[in-house]
């Protein structure tokens, strides 16, 4: 089930008596939760008519008995589980033994005063399982996958306006490359930019330079975009930025690399004519990560971004054996780039 229409749902009062969530998205997860949360019970009432469980812990069975138990003093309960493997492809990470004929016998008959979410946190669901497949037919099945990048946009700007905040796509880009993509890291940063605005105020692009710290990871993406754009100088400035802050110089290198080889998949894999959603999917980045790597790739040819990937290994096996110190190798590494 398409998850807008699960919201819909819930808020018109049609409550399944049970779900199944899963997907990379932890943050959105936990907000379809605590929405069934408010939606279904008091606060006052949460105490004893809300239950959790991770599978990692506790039989499946546990759970069921847990949903077939009728609630104490309310009118509805919420049981939610973490699943571990029962629903995906991995493995068992613990030796707790599941009775899963207890969970199917249960999906065939629900208790109507309960309302049973399991959440796991997996690309995939193994829909070779019997418990998958007994659960695409009698509940909804709500995948929590990254959002595109106008989907993504759009949601950080709605986040802006519940606290009467407004920001402009070139705000929301420059948030992005500060911030990344991360949902929860994302949501931290608007409340602290909504905060510094205040209620009818507005953000801008130098709002966002000035209170948002850049992550390592940002910050390589950074200086690599600079390279792409041979601002040479720039790009040695957020590297002795990184040396500042004590980062490593074999770990800058590592982020480095990967910038490049995605940058070389996505040169590679448009050629084969992939969407960037293809492409977010087969390299496990988000799409917007994919359509910025993209815009960077432009500027290399293929060959090119091969012969920087080879310099990478080289100077990477030169640093590990002691044939070059690892900054003044790092930084020799970029003039060349620059050059």
């Amino acid at each position: 089930m398409d998850l807008k229409a699960a919201v819909k749902q819930i808020r018109a009062g049609e409550v399944s008596p049970l779900y199944l969530c899963y997907g990379t998205e932890k943050y959105r997860i936990k907000e379809f939760v605590s929405m069934l949360e408010n939606e279904l019970i008091e606060e006052d009432q949460r105490a004893f008519a809300v239950a959790h469980y991770d599978l990692a812990e506790t039989p499946v069975e546990v759970v069921v008995e847990e949903a077939e138990t009728a609630p104490f003093l309310v009118e509805r309960k919420l049981v939610i589980v973490r699943d571990s493997s029962l629903f995906t492809a991995g493995k068992e990470s613990t030796k707790v033994e599941h009775r899963v004929e207890k969970l199917l016998e249960y999906i065939g008959n629900p208790a109507d005063y309960s309302v049973l979410v399991f959440v796991a946190y997996a690309e995939k669901l193994d829909e070779r399982k019997k418990v998958v497949k007994s659960f695409k037919t009698a509940a909804p099945v709500i995948q929590f996958a990254p959002m595109g990048e106008n989907e993504l946009a759009n949601w950080i700007t709605k986040q802006f306006q519940k606290s009467s905040v407004s920001i402009g796509s070139d705000g929301v880009d420059m948030l992005l490359k500060r911030a990344g993509t991360t949902l929860g890291t994302l949501s931290a940063e608007i409340e602290k930019l909504s905060l510094f605005a205040g209620q009818g105020g507005a953000v801008g692009p130098s709002d966002v330079e000035k209170l948002v710290a850049i992550s390592t990871e940002q910050s390589v993406f950074v200086l690599v975009e600079h390279i792409a754009n041979l601002k040479l100088q720039q790009a040695l400035g957020v590297f002795y930025d990184l040396l500042k802050q004590r980062e490593e110089p074999i770990k800058l290198l590592s982020l480095i690399a990967r910038q490049f080889r995605i940058m070389l998949q996505v040169k590679e894999m448009s050629t084969q004519n992939y969407s960037q959603q293809q492409m977010a999917g087969q390299l496990g980045l988000h799409p917007y990560a994919v359509k910025i790597a993209a815009e960077q790739a432009k500027r290399f040819e293929i060959a090119k971004l091969r012969r920087i990937l080879a310099l990478v290994a080289k100077l990477d096996h030169e640093i590990k054996t002691g044939a070059v110190d690892k900054v003044f190798g790092l930084e020799m590494f970029l003039l060349k780039l620059g050059a």
